[in-house]
Order: structure tokens, then C-alpha cells, then sequence
């Protein structure tokens, strides 16, 4: 059920004139109308859940959670084309060469041919990437308890990921899924 976008039930979004801040002000920084604001509250906690990651995760397999997205996504679908992965994970065909790249630097994948289009490469896991998913994944199951888990119930965990679902639906630019 949308509201109309007349209907504002946010506090008003100007700010109030104030005082330039000088370099012995010890008061909280303000964030303005941020708080309000749903975008600032997902970036926020995309933040905490990236930086969580890369200290408890990353340091184990160097691995970033984009790259990680990438192996996952690929080892659930074995031969998927580079196109299809870049649209998979939202990003332009510059940036998913350069992941491809290191993912196979690193032996965690290989790029095979197509069958049916010569120009074209299907992507799988090596038997390297298989068992360094394996370690990953249970890191990341570890990091999830350690900092989400920890603070949600699984009742609030499936309500806000059905939440962001629903979020997604429809808001997507068109190069995306």
C-alpha cells in the first residue's frame, strides 16, 4: 500500500539556521534530515555489515563480499555467462571482467567456452573454489551470528529480509534483474 507522494508523515525536511560549528564545539554532529531518511539507515548498516566482514572474514580468505557474492552466485549456477553474472549482480560489464579476473588469478573459477557460442565464456567453481566457498561460507554463517543474529530474532531476521525484498521490487534501474 504506497501513500501518495503529497503525504508527508516525515518531520519537515529543512533545517534550521544555525551557527556555523568552530573547532572546539564538542556537541554531537547533527546528520539533519539523515535519520529520517531510509536510504542513510541501509547505507549505515550496509557499512557496518562490509566493515564486520572484512575484519572477521576477509582476513582468513582475502576475499571482499562482492567477490564472495560473485563465487556464490556462480557456484549455484555452473556455466552461467559473464553477462549473466554481471546482470545477476547489478554491475557494468568493466567491473565484472576485473572480478572474473582476480576470482581466476586466485584459481577459485574457470572460464570455459561456450558450446554454443564461441565468443562467449560459461563460468564454474575449480575444485580450489569449491573448498575455499566451503571455508567461506562458514565464516560468513559465523560473522551473520556474531553481528546479526545476535541482535534479531530469526522471526526479525525473515521480516527484514522480506521487508528489503519487497523494497527492491520494481526500484531496480533496467540493467538489473
Amino acid at each position: 500500500m504506497s501513500r501518495p507522494m503529497n503525504d508527508r508523515r516525515i518531520v519537515r525536511l529543512a533545517s534550521k539556521d544555525r551557527e556555523p560549528r568552530d573547532a572546539s564545539d564538542s556537541a554531537p554532529v547533527s546528520y539533519g534530515v539523515l535519520p529520517q531518511l531510509l536510504g542513510f539507515h541501509l547505507r549505515r548498516s550496509q557499512t557496518a555489515v562490509f566493515s564486520h566482514f572484512m575484519e572477521f572474514v576477509s582476513p582468513e580468505e582475502s576475499i571482499t563480499p562482492g567477490l564472495f557474492g560473485m563465487l556464490e552466485v556462480i557456484a549455484a549456477n555452473e556455466g552461467l555467462a559473464q553477462s549473466e553474472l554481471a546482470k545477476a549482480m547489478g554491475v557494468d560489464r568493466s567491473t565484472i571482467v576485473k572480478a572474473i579476473d582476480q576470482l581466476e588469478a586466485r584459481r577459485l573459477i574457470a572460464r570455459r567456452p561456450s558450446s554454443d557460442d564461441k565468443r562467449r565464456h560459461r563460468l564454474c567453481l575449480t575444485p580450489a573454489g569449491k573448498a575455499a566457498r566451503a571455508r567461506i561460507r562458514e565464516l560468513i554463517l559465523n560473522h551473520e551470528a556474531l553481528l546479526v543474529r545476535s541482535r534479531l530474532s530469526t522471526e526479525e531476521v525473515q521480516t527484514l529480509i522480506g521487508l528489503l525484498e519487497r523494497l527492491c521490487q520494481g526500484a531496480q534501474p533496467a540493467s538489473f534483474p
